[in-house]
């Protein structure tokens, strides 16, 4: 098998954006690849170019109708009444812009390729551009068009594989995937996110017919609180599930900086948790999510492939990193005035803080057996 990890990434994102006023009109792949070159922790024999996912292996999920819908929104940049009610397009966070189809098409083929890659012996595959977890299959949701995770899930049941593990640590409930897998017990779901947030799904007690655990979080979810749950619930739901591989959505929108939740976290703590969790299973697919601060997402991704690729994330930014940092611009109050932490390190401050008493009670409840 394969030892050295493997980057998949596209162009496509250095030109592509979501609508001007949304919260995904922001470099996010884009500045994460760079970032990492500048870094020099990305070099040309571990970076792939992905495909476009085809409608024929879209559809492996999603319905033909939608696919076609989305497809033809994209040439048309209108989408009849009919047709948003539908399927969500164009409303409800899910923009018209030019790369409406191409763009997540892109993603998707990143996650199929990913899941050929591990069938054929590659150990690790990073796709930041991957963990699009709210999609439907045949509507848009949450700002995802498509559903990546069930895509590269779906392709590696089909080739053999008999036991994935999805481990959500997006501040928002991975619903889409849970629900595409209710019942199903070749996949264990798992998400750790904000209680309370949208979609206002995966309360504690919500099993999905048995594959799935949900630990929803109290605002202000803090470094030494995700270590918690990480050791008490996450290793030994991965332990005794005894996963072939392994897919794990980064989310970087459960960090403090980001704009769209309450929650604390550093971006050390989700390189602790990516590290820790990494061992449950001889393959591994890492993909990104949410996250909604240019800066924060960018060093987070990049760190969570430095740690895949066996580095120490938490080092000062090299010149060149640091100029790409300089850089970025965003719109949101946050953006008018960065703290110069966002350009000089790579590692934000710790986040520690007290164990709660939800959390530690969030973590009993997801081993607790029914």
């Amino acid at each position: 098998m394969a030892k050295r990890p493997l980057f998949l990434g596209s162009d496509i994102y250095r030109t592509s954006r979501y609508a001007s006023d949304h919260p995904l009109a922001i470099p996010r792949v884009s500045t994460t690849i760079d970032l990492c070159r500048a870094m020099g922790w990305l070099s040309d024999d571990a970076y792939r170019d992905t495909p476009m996912a085809t409608p024929e292996q879209l559809v492996r999920f999603h319905d033909p109708a939608y696919v076609a819908a989305l497809m033809r929104a994209e040439a048309e940049q209108r989408v009849d009444e009919e047709t948003a009610r539908r399927h969500d397009i164009g409303r409800r966070g899910n923009p018209l812009f030019p790369d409406m189809f191409r763009r997540p098409a892109t993603g998707a083929g990143a996650t199929l390729l990913a899941a050929r890659l591990l069938l054929e012996g590659t150990a690790t595959v990073y796709s930041p551009a991957g963990g699009t977890h709210h999609g439907r299959p045949d509507r848009a949701s949450g700002f995802c068009f498509l559903n990546d995770p069930v895509l590269g899930i779906l392709a590696l049941l089909d080739g053999g594989v008999g036991r994935v593990l999805y481990v959500d640590l997006d501040a928002h409930h991975g619903d889409g995937v849970e629900a595409a897998f209710a019942g199903d017990p070749r996949v264990l779901t798992v998400s750790v996110h904000e209680e309370g947030r949208w979609p206002f799904t995966g309360r504690v007690g919500d099993r999905a017919g048995g594959s799935a655990r949900n630990l929803p979080v109290p605002a202000g979810f803090n470094d030494r609180e995700l270590a918690h749950l990480v050791d008490a619930a996450l290793l030994p739901l991965g332990r005794a599930f005894a996963p072939e591989v392994l897919v794990l959505q980064c989310g970087a929108d459960a960090l403090a900086d980001d704009p769209l939740s309450r929650l604390e976290l550093s971006n050390g703590a989700l390189w602790a948790a990516v590290a820790a969790l990494s061992g449950l299973a001889p393959r591994r697919l890492v993909l990104g999510g949410g996250g909604y601060n240019p800066w924060s997402v960018a060093r987070c991704w990049a760190g969570v492939w430095a740690t895949l690729d066996g580095r120490d994330p938490a080092v000062p930014p090299t010149p060149a990193a640091e100029a790409l940092l300089r850089s970025l611009t965003w719109t949101r109050a946050a953006g008018r005035n960065p703290p110069e932490r966002w350009f000089t390190t790579l590692a934000d401050p710790p986040r520690d803080g007290p164990l709660r008493d939800a959390v530690r009670q969030v973590a009993a409840a997801a081993l607790a057996p029914g």
